[in-house]
Order: structure tokens, then sequence, then C-alpha cells
């Protein structure tokens, strides 16, 4: 399948010398970033296939000592 979307590799002559210029170069490169077709959304995992969760002791105790986390 060819590829729709140009080449437009930057080189040194061309390179944005500013940020407003290399937003300007990014806002004329959406168009050829967006996807027609829309993201899956991720299946639920049923409470059945949960069989718990492991943490390794050390990691239990970071965050315990954290106090949003361990009071």
């Amino acid at each position: 399948m060819p590829n729709p979307v140009k080449d437009v590799t930057l080189t040194s002559a061309n390179d944005p010398e500013s940020l407003d210029e290399l937003r300007g170069c990014c806002a004329a490169m959406a168009p050829h970033w967006t996807s027609t077709a829309p993201a899956p959304a991720p299946a639920p995992v049923p409470p059945s296939r949960i069989h718990g969760v492991s943490v390794p002791v050390a990691s239990a105790r970071l965050i315990d000592a954290m106090s949003d986390y361990g009071d």
C-alpha cells in the first residue's frame, strides 16, 4: 500500500528558528497525524480473572511510609 503522507523531513536549511515557527510547522503537520479510526476501548477484566495482587515487601513499606496512602 502506498504511503499517502508526503516526505516532510526538515533539513538544517529549514529548521524552525523560534518556538512560534516550530508551532506553525506542527500545526501544518497536524492533519497528517490524525486517524480516521477511533481507538478501541479496552475490554473490562471480569472479577473472576482477578486472583490477587503480589506486592514486593520493599514497595509495600514505601507506600506505607507515605502519609497519603499509609494513614
